[in-house]
């Protein structure tokens, strides 16, 4: 529900550029356990997540793979 607010409040960005700042907001203002949470709930399918909330978690997701 939270990541879906915040994708809402970047929504007027489009979906090219709201993705890298609802990413940039998770990682600046979410523990690590709710990204770890909210990254397993996509890759499990991302139920009742917003389109830009999902693509959000995918580039948080490809950090988890780099680090």
């Amino acid at each position: 529900m939270m990541a879906n607010q915040i994708s809402r409040f970047f929504a007027h960005l489009g979906p090219e550029r709201a993705p890298p700042e609802i990413a940039d907001h998770l990682r600046k203002f979410w523990d690590p356990r709710m990204r770890r949470e909210i990254v397993a709930h996509v890759a499990a399918g991302g139920g009742g997540l917003d389109p830009l909330a999902a693509a959000a978690v995918g580039l948080l997701a490809e950090d988890a793979k780099v680090s």
